[in-house]
């Protein structure tokens, strides 16, 4: 079953070189894990940002999740980045997916 993780956050003000930064090797860490489905992440009008992260099953997830790496990037968005946070990971129960043709 996929699992779906959902990262919403807000920075402090002035870390957004180093967010950049870490975000950037973070997302390289999920890429280089199999088992990745997607990531992409999404910036809202009020600052707020969004990750979501899918993977095509729990072992996956959890390499990325547990990466030695990936748990130092943690650590240092909680210390230094992030004036909050919130995660969210679910078993996708249920897909579909609707895509037009371009050839039509």
């Amino acid at each position: 079953m996929a699992i779906l993780t959902v990262f919403r956050s807000r920075l402090k003000a002035g870390v957004e070189e180093l967010y950049d930064t870490l975000a950037e090797e973070a997302s390289v860490l999920a890429r280089q894990t199999p088992g990745l489905v997607e990531e992409k992440t999404f910036t809202a009008a009020d600052g707020e940002r969004a990750t979501i992260v899918l993977f095509a099953n729990r072992q996956s997830h959890e390499v990325w999740r547990d990466h030695p790496r990936h748990r130092e990037i943690q650590t240092i968005g909680r210390t230094q980045l992030y004036a909050e946070y919130h995660v969210y990971t679910a078993e996708v129960d249920y897909s579909q997916s609707f895509v037009v043709d371009a050839l039509s």
